[in-house]
């Protein structure tokens, strides 16, 4: 099961209330709260859609420009400080950049999974 959807290059996540017995979620890698629900899979594709454009809307009549998430640049914080010196060497004695040998490292991950 995909626990996201996607619009207009905004991601959302999907949970599920029992109590309520709602479907809800949040637009992702932001720092906007822009929230949504409903009480089926439709209502909640709806909601998020009519979420994201109102948002966009209220950007431009406010004139600011709107948050993207994603953009292509992120810190990295290793748990084991270790990983962080061994992959610098790797990089340096393999002549690329650490940001390079990380990419690498993430797209070969990637590659090996179903999207």
């Amino acid at each position: 099961m995909n626990n996201i959807i996607e619009y207009k290059g905004y991601v959302g996540s999907i949970e599920f209330s029992e109590k309520d017995c709602v479907f809800y979620g949040k637009v992702q890698g932001i720092r906007s709260l822009i929230s949504y629900e409903g009480t089926n899979a439709q209502e909640l594709i709806s909601d998020f859609h009519k979420a994201i454009d109102d948002y966009l809307a209220l950007c431009e009549s406010e004139g600011i420009k709107p948050e993207k998430a994603y953009k292509g640049s992120l810190n990295v914080r290793f748990k084991n400080k270790d990983n962080h010196r061994r992959a610098a060497i790797y990089a340096i004695t393999h002549n690329q950049s650490l940001n390079s040998f990380i990419e690498e490292a993430v797209e070969l991950k990637l590659s090996t999974i179903q999207t």
